[in-house]
C-alpha cells in the first residue's frame, strides 16, 4: 500500500465512513473544516486513483468515489510495511508493539491470535 499523506488519509476516512461512494463535491463537504478548494479535493481523489486506494465509477457527468480497500486491510498493509522496516528483527518491533496497547487491545490480539493457532491444529 502506499503512503498516504495527510490529507489523502482525511480523503480516505470520508470515503470509508461513506455508506455509499461520494462525488467530489460531497468529499468537499465532509472536509469542511478544512476549508479546501473543489480542485483540491478532485486531484487528491485522482491522485488516490492513481495509488489504486479509490474506485470511481461514473455518475452522469462526475464520478462517484469509494475506497478500494476495506480500512482494515490499509491499516493491516501499513503495520505490515511498518514491520518490514525493522529489519531482521521484525518480532522484537512486534513483541514491543504488543507491550504498549491498552489491556482491551491486548485482549483482542490475544483472542485473535488463539483463533489462528486453533485453526492451524485443524
Amino acid at each position: 500500500m502506499p503512503r498516504l499523506g495527510e490529507l489523502e488519509r482525511s480523503v480516505m476516512n470520508a470515503l470509508w465512513d461513506a455508506p455509499a461512494p461520494l462525488t467530489v463535491r460531497e468529499v468537499q463537504e465532509k472536509l469542511d473544516e478544512r476549508d479546501l478548494a473543489y480542485t483540491t479535493v478532485m486531484t487528491v481523489l485522482d491522485r488516490l486513483d492513481k495509488k489504486d486506494m479509490v474506485v470511481r465509477e461514473r455518475d452522469g457527468r462526475a464520478y462517484r468515489y469509494g475506497p478500494a480497500v476495506t480500512r482494515d486491510a490499509a491499516t493491516s498493509e501499513l503495520l505490515h510495511a511498518v514491520l518490514d522496516s525493522a529489519g531482521d528483527d521484525r518480532t522484537a518491533a512486534l513483541v514491543h508493539f504488543a507491550r504498549t496497547v491498552d489491556p482491551s487491545e491486548a485482549a483482542a490480539l490475544r483472542s485473535a491470535l488463539d483463533e489462528i493457532l486453533a485453526m492451524d491444529d485443524r
